[in-house]
């Protein structure tokens, strides 16, 4: 049998270890507090750091759309001035050589052709550019094929002529030109 004294040795080891316990029971809950804590910091900061970085990519992606938007913001008026431009030049087209000697037309015919420079001039300042055609392959991003010609003067699939000129303002096409291409006669 367990003496009354072995007993109470017992009882005061228990107290004494219950005591123990209690008193590192705050400092380990402190501790897995802090522990939370610590960590719900972390990912509030990944969060403002993922926001910081989504707010600048969408300010730099708005800032590129707005230098898009300005630098090609005259394609529909350019378009347009393309068709005066082609008028201009079927007019002069059709002008006789014999009427360019006669003195009445010929101040009609130079103001045609000085409103042709200037259109020019314009079509210069605002980075619109003539596209190449005639002696060139065929490039699909920039001619329009209308019409194969047999020829044996040319290699199959260069331009060997250009019917309507086509246009660039600066990297995009404004229209492409529109061409006959050479096949094997």
């Amino acid at each position: 049998m367990i003496d009354q004294n072995d007993q109470n040795d017992h009882h005061d080891e228990a107290e004494s270890i219950r005591a123990e316990t209690a008193a590192d029971a705050p400092e380990v809950a402190e501790h897995d507090r802090v522990a939370e804590l610590e960590r719900e910091l972390e990912e509030t900061r990944g969060k403002a750091l993922y926001a910081a970085a989504e707010t600048q990519n969408v300010r730099r992606r708005l800032e590129a759309e707005k230098i898009q938007a300005s630098a090609y913001a005259v394609t529909g008026f350019a378009r347009d001035m393309l068709g005066v431009r082609d008028h201009l030049d079927r007019a002069l087209s059709h002008v006789p050589d014999a009427s360019r000697a006669d003195e009445t037309i010929k101040g009609f015919i130079e103001g045609i052709e000085a409103t042709l420079r200037e259109i020019d001039a314009i079509f210069a300042r605002n980075g619109i550019e003539r596209i190449a055609a005639k002696g060139l392959p065929l490039d699909p991003h920039k001619h329009q094929a209308m019409i194969e010609v047999a020829t044996d003067s040319a290699e199959p699939g260069t331009v060997v002529e250009e019917m309507q000129t086509g246009y660039m303002l600066k990297e995009r096409l404004l229209r492409p030109a529109l061409v006959g291409v050479a096949k094997a006669g």
